[in-house]
């Protein structure tokens, strides 16, 4: 019991911790766990990922889905978002998703951490926060996975595209963008530059 205690006492409230941390912490990590998952005090999210939950007055809280998602990957370089992100671009998306999207160099795959879906897809290039023209390129490379009438979104997109930062729009387009996307914004991007060269 004083080896179980000893690892509780390096447990930190609110943080997620893979098998393999604590591992470091406990010779018999297994049956150090078991007693930590039977006990409350930790909680299983996925194979090998564990949360210390913090306490509130609400009761136990969640992990905070960064933490969560970079425990799980074992790296930080990855970019959380969701569909729902593209309701604020004002193109008449209005649907929510349940659904987060973690963008990354390792795994790809729907995944449950918790109670929760993640859906990873392995991409090269990706920023590392989420930008208004970084949204409209997605929304364009995603477009066959949005519920609303995909022509008056598109529609709506090239309208909004015009009024954009046409240097960053350009910038997006061509790092983020699929064959589809950069096909899609090349007359915007032509006629800007043809606007700037006259």
């Amino acid at each position: 019991m004083a080896k179980l205690d000893e690892l509780k006492k390096h447990l930190k409230r609110g943080k997620v911790y893979r098998r393999v941390d604590l591992s470091m912490l406990s010779k018999s990590v297994d049956r150090h766990l078991a007693e930590l998952l039977k006990d409350g005090v930790l909680q299983k999210l996925s194979q090998g990922v564990y949360y210390y939950p913090k306490e509130t007055v609400f009761g136990k809280t969640p992990p905070e889905e960064e933490a969560l998602v970079r425990t799980f990957l074992k790296d930080d370089r990855f970019l959380l978002t969701s569909p729902n992100a593209y309701n604020s671009l004002g193109v008449g998306t209005t649907q929510l998703y349940n659904e987060r999207t973690v963008y990354n160099h390792k795994r790809h795959g729907e995944f449950m951490l918790g109670n929760r879906k993640f859906n990873f897809q392995v991409k090269h290039h990706f920023p590392e926060k989420l930008s208004a023209e970084f949204l409209m390129v997605d929304l364009v490379n995603n477009i066959d996975k949005v519920a609303e009438d995909k022509d008056r979104v598109l529609k709506n997109v090239l309208a909004k595209a015009v009024r954009m930062d046409v240097k960053k729009l350009k910038q997006s387009v061509s790092h983020y963008g699929n064959t589809k996307a950069k096909r899609f914004f090349n007359p915007v991007l032509n006629a800007e530059l043809v606007n700037h060269g006259s």
